[in-house]
């Protein structure tokens, strides 16, 4: 399991930061955008618009983060792929990277450590992956970071898109993080809530996991929170916050107790893990985020072993 966030010394900000929250609307990015434009001359911090698209390996429609991507993209924005910057040494799908390559990417990407990223997502799916590279980012300490709520909503406002492949950038040489030694405490079945963003019937067990081979069914004392519930129905935005609160009650999650977020490979998780921060529910020192999630629970024990559990 890895943390939200890890407690890294900040450096002092060169100017004041375009955005008030984490989570940004459309009309608050595209302002910023025309005050901090990206520029490959001035060496002042900049807006940068992440885009993070991603699909499920069992997409219907078989699309891919690339492509809708190419299709329309906010003008400069950048391609965070999370099925290739992630840690290739692992046998599950989207670890963390290493320290190292994760510099490597945000390089490559021309991103450089007092930039404010603005991570987006797709306007297909609304909210769906922006929120893991956000956290991605915060865990290695880049210093500000926001989500776009969201990209459905910029295209129907009618803001500026453009389409085509990523365009070349100037690689940075962006620090190799120092990330801080992990410390979780000893915390018992008691004093934790595990919060699964995966669907109803893969949580009870009725139904398949996309992974071909990988049972389906919970940890034992989880509850199901499909990411769904924290979503505006219509326009896939985060609910306002005030009603956040109202969906972790209803859920019973005790916000005194440490609070684990967890999905099918710790993407989805993260939805919940920024709907925690948006709602200020629990303690933002006790979150966390399970970055194997059930792929690599469910591939690490035994339902003989009792923990994995189904809905009779």
């Amino acid at each position: 399991m890895a943390s939200p966030r890890n407690k890294l010394h900040l450096p002092q900000q060169h100017r004041q930061l375009s955005f008030s929250s984490y989570l940004v609307t459309p009309q608050e990015l595209h302002e910023a955008l025309k005050k901090y434009p990206p520029s490959k001359i001035s060496t002042a911090p900049r807006v940068v618009p992440l885009c993070a698209a991603w699909f499920m390996p069992n997409d219907p429609e078989g699309r891919k983060g690339i492509d809708v991507f190419r299709k329309s993209h906010i003008p400069h924005a950048r391609f965070f792929d999370i099925d290739a910057i992630k840690d290739d040494d692992s046998p599950y799908p989207h670890m963390l990277p290493t320290n190292e390559r994760f510099a490597e990417a945000m390089s490559e990407l021309g991103i450089r450590r007092d930039d404010e990223v603005v991570v987006y997502d797709t306007q297909e799916l609304g909210i769906f992956s922006a929120p893991r590279v956000g956290w991605t980012l915060r865990v290695f300490g880049h210093p500000n970071v926001h989500v776009l709520n969201n990209y459905k909503l910029w295209v129907q406002q009618g803001f500026p898109t453009e389409s085509g492949d990523p365009e070349p950038v100037e690689k940075t040489n962006y620090p190799v993080p120092s990330r801080l030694p992990k410390n979780y405490g000893k915390e018992g079945a008691d004093e934790t809530e595990i919060l699964d963003a995966r669907s109803y019937g893969r949580w009870a067990g009725t139904e398949k996991e996309p992974r071909p081979g990988l049972s389906s069914g919970h940890m034992p004392g989880s509850k199901s929170l499909p990411f769904q519930e924290l979503l505006d129905p219509e326009t896939k935005t985060f609910l306002p916050a005030s009603e956040l609160r109202k969906v972790f009650e209803r859920k019973g999650v005790d916000p005194s107790k440490t609070i684990i977020s967890s999905c099918g490979t710790g993407v989805t998780a993260a939805i919940i893990e920024t709907a925690l921060g948006v709602a200020e529910y629990g303690d933002r020192e006790k979150r966390r985020l399970y970055d194997g999630s059930w792929t690599e629970w469910a591939q690490r024990v035994t339902e003989d072993s009792g923990l994995i559990q189904k809905l009779k």
